[in-house]
């Protein structure tokens, strides 16, 4: 066998030194003992987001999205959560992008969340839905001029010719967002993620970590009921 060569070593030095969570993590959490836990995953997710903040999680509304591509394999991107109320978890994207196109094909898709600061990861999982137009364009002039800049733009996914191209019509988009903040965006998307599954983990520093299932009951409550559950780690 021959010796990897000094570059790849060099990576697997400086990865395998790195610590896996550099903070002082809970030997135990009462909030995932199912008999003690919220009936529902949204309660425990509204506590958790603002437990992050406060222990200051950089960026804790970002968050992965998972759909699924055209070829029938998994497809991942980092995104912005909008909201998280009664009817689900909430993004927003142009419905003529790559995962536009993938949920319109297949709309159903997995949300993860890292909170490094507390050894916290969450997973979703779920059916989505698109809202109305006029609500998510009420979203979207509820965020920043940049945001609205960057909707009016459009073209995502597609292929871009030039970093000059994307200059000029970012600038472009910019002048109009500050001119019309309340300008149309016609494929920008608000999807919500109503949720069948979602998981709360602790990590914990002997990997005793703590993993909180929720799933559907389906043949309780019509199906609003929820099963807690904890699982091995």
């Amino acid at each position: 066998m021959t010796s990897p060569a000094p570059q790849q070593e060099t990576f697997r030095t400086l990865l395998r030194s790195q610590k896996v969570w550099d903070t002082e993590l809970p030997a135990f959490d009462a909030a995932l003992d199912p008999a003690l836990a919220p009936a529902e995953p949204l309660p425990l997710f509204h506590t958790w987001f603002a437990e992050a903040v406060a222990a200051g999680q950089p960026e804790p509304h970002t968050m992965q999205l998972a759909t699924v591509a055209e070829d029938g394999g998994p497809d991942v991107r980092t995104v912005m959560l909008h909201d998280a109320d009664e009817h689900g978890w909430h993004f927003a994207t142009h419905a003529s992008s790559r995962k536009g196109h993938q949920l319109a094909a297949r709309p159903e898709a997995a949300l993860h969340f890292y909170w490094a600061a507390q050894g916290r990861q969450i997973r979703v999982r779920g059916r989505v839905t698109t809202a109305p137009h006029a609500e998510s364009l009420a979203d979207l002039h509820a965020r920043s001029t940049g945001a609205l800049a960057a909707a009016l733009v459009g073209r995502q996914s597609e292929v871009l010719p030039s970093y000059e191209e994307l200059a000029r019509s970012s600038a472009a988009a910019w002048e109009r967002a500050q001119a019309e903040p309340d300008a149309d965006a016609p494929t920008w998307t608000l999807y919500v993620l109503d949720p069948v599954e979602a998981e709360f983990f602790q990590g914990d520093a002997r990997r005793r970590h703590l993993r909180l299932r929720y799933r559907r009951d389906e043949e309780g409550d019509g199906g609003d009921g929820w099963i807690k559950e904890l699982l091995w780690p």
